[in-house]
């Protein structure tokens, strides 16, 4: 692989800060407890008052906790697993590499500029900074023109493209039934902004990481050569995306939140983007050496 060393080194910063980071999320400890504030719009927000998401909203922090298990159980494991295969000159292990890098990028994206400001503060700049020049270069070292020769007849590229564009419809519709609905009775600023600036999450769903998935997806299904890398590295990434994702839904409904309907699509999806990330690296043929 190309720029091997670098890829490397930046895997390797990136698995030791996110250990710092998620594990100061889970553990941290210390604070004035649960209080209430009112917003600069006249609201009452009760904010969770303990740990480094101390001045966080109490619904959200809980939220960020269970991501960081994800992240330090799942995606960190991950990470270095995938590295080690990647080091090989395994395709394989590179597109797993590829979408595992994505994951500690929009992650640490929403955490850089959704977060509170807290003593992580550049700790989450280095790991998006990280994360995004190590993507880049993993993401570039593919060679798009002979790519798809390495894709057997039997991978699910139609139901996998499917699946990335049913993706982005369907959370698109459900980010915009909280954006739409205020600004139709006149009230403008839906209840989950709370005492934020404005609603991160669903901003850079729909502006980049919603048309992503459905651009992987059509390129797939039109079998174009950058498809077969959007696709196979959009679908890992979106694994453990769903993974992190139902580890917070689960967070709201044991705090007495509706998670209705998403305790039932976020999981499905979940299982479907694991479904086509195996499918799809089970029918890549190895060995294979790109600029190596």
């Amino acid at each position: 692989m190309k720029n091997q060393r670098a890829v490397t080194f930046l895997s390797s910063v990136i698995v030791l800060l996110a250990i710092v980071a998620a594990s100061m999320g889970i553990f941290s400890s210390g604070g004035p407890g649960a209080y209430e504030i009112e917003t600069v719009r006249g609201e009452t927000v009760t904010v969770y008052g303990e740990g480094v998401y101390k001045h966080m909203s109490a619904d959200v922090a809980p939220q960020g906790i269970a991501q960081d298990y994800v992240t330090l159980f799942v995606g960190v494991p991950l990470l270095i697993i995938s590295l080690v295969w990647a080091r090989k000159n395994s395709l394989k292990g590179r597109f797993m590499l590829a979408g595992v890098l994505g994951y500690f990028l929009v992650t640490y994206l929403f955490y850089l500029v959704m977060a509170m400001y807290n003593i992580l503060f550049l700790v989450y700049v280095a790991l998006l900074g990280s994360s995004f020049f190590a993507l880049a270069l993993t993401f570039f070292s593919f060679d798009l023109q002979k790519l798809p020769e390495f894709f057997s007849e039997s991978v699910p590229r139609t139901f996998t493209s499917g699946f990335l564009i049913f993706n982005s419809i369907i959370i698109a519709l459900l980010w915009l039934g909280v954006v739409v609905p205020p600004l139709l009775d006149g009230k403008i600023i839906p209840s989950q902004v709370e005492h934020y600036t404005t609603l991160i999450v669903q901003g850079l769903d729909l502006a980049l990481l919603l048309p992503l998935s459905l651009l992987s997806g059509w390129l797939f299904l039109k079998q174009k050569p950058m498809g077969y890398v959007m696709a196979p590295v959009y679908v890992v990434f979106l694994s453990i995306l769903m993974m992190a994702l139902t580890a917070k839904i689960i967070a709201m409904g044991l705090l007495g939140q509706s998670v209705i309907p998403a305790i039932i699509i976020i999981p499905l999806f979940a299982l479907t983007a694991i479904f086509c990330s195996v499918s799809i690296i089970r029918n890549i043929q190895e060995p294979y050496w790109i600029n190596s």
